[in-house]
């Protein structure tokens, strides 16, 4: 089922995002994870595209042993990046045959590897919107979802110019959009309430990544352009003066469910995971949330 039709047969709803796990025997301790996972009874679960395509097979078998082993709805991400009709082209029929229904367009990043240019990279699908526009006309019966930057795009000259580059999307065809991850729900709700003036009014489900320790932290900070409010910062810091790693943890914890709990009682849809591929604390997130 498309998701913007399972949304409004929900109620508040959390999904998930997983990534390929790198080896094929890594697969059993993934599937494990994603089995234990399945008590929150996700809406669906995304499924990562790795730079250039470099996951795509994997991608595909990943969302088979979801459907087939755990009984998930999926979503695959598909990136514009380094792709050419064909290509995507494959990938679409392929879902078609494994009865999927929707897909993440997204423009995809610079593999850190390529030494070209990015007229070269992407050559085909410049945008994001132009990959939204080739799965729209294409394959009308996918559920096209994309991804959203409450606080801009890195790459974006600007707040507004980012707007517009949203309005292109669900104008190419765009049906739900899913938020980069964020840790002031302020920024979700004022995001939301601009796309609206906009005349934006397709499902708009935020991301949530919970904090695991300072290292995760930092890691966020050079993967996105989130902003970390001063409050979750000293929040972290006090905590792992004072207990170290674990209460690090236990600080991320609460804050998450802070911020899930906040978001809900707010009219968001429901909430979109990163899991990083780790069940435990996501449980401990959304233990009676929802």
């Amino acid at each position: 089922m498309r998701i913007p039709e399972k949304i409004k047969q929900s109620g508040p709803f959390v999904s998930l995002e997983f990534f390929p796990p790198k080896t094929q025997e890594d697969w059993p301790e993934f599937l494990e994870i994603a089995t234990r996972l399945k008590v929150m009874n996700p809406l669906f679960a995304s499924v990562t595209y790795g730079a250039g395509g470099s996951t795509q097979n994997n991608t595909l078998k990943i969302c088979d042993q979801l459907i087939g082993q755990c009984g998930y709805a999926v979503m695959p991400h598909l990136t514009g990046v380094a792709a050419d009709e064909n290509k995507v082209d494959g990938f679409l029929r392929e879902l078609g045959s494994m009865g999927i229904d929707n897909v993440l367009a997204l423009r995809g990043d610079r593999p850190g590897d390529f030494s070209g240019t990015d007229e070269e990279l992407f050559a085909t699908f410049p945008y994001a919107s132009d990959l939204v526009q080739h799965v729209k006309r294409n394959y009308p019966n996918l559920s096209i979802g994309v991804a959203g930057f409450p606080e801009a795009h890195s790459e974006s000259p600007s707040i507004a110019a980012d707007f517009d580059v949203m309005a292109t999307k669900v104008e190419c065809g765009a049906d739900f959009i899913i938020t980069q991850l964020y840790f002031d729900n302020r920024v979700y709700f004022d995001y939301v309430e601009r796309l609206e003036k906009r005349g934006i009014i397709v499902p708009v489900i935020p991301g949530v990544l919970p904090i695991r320790n300072l290292a995760s932290l930092r890691f966020i900070l050079e993967l996105c352009n989130a902003k970390v409010p001063g409050q979750l910062i000293n929040a972290l810091m006090k905590a792992n003066d004072e207990g170290g790693n674990k209460a690090v943890y236990q600080a991320g914890v609460e804050y998450a469910r802070k911020q899930v709990r906040e978001l809900l009682e707010g009219g968001a849809p429901g909430v979109h995971l990163y899991t990083l591929n780790k069940a435990g604390m996501c449980l401990q997130v959304m233990d009676g949330l929802y």
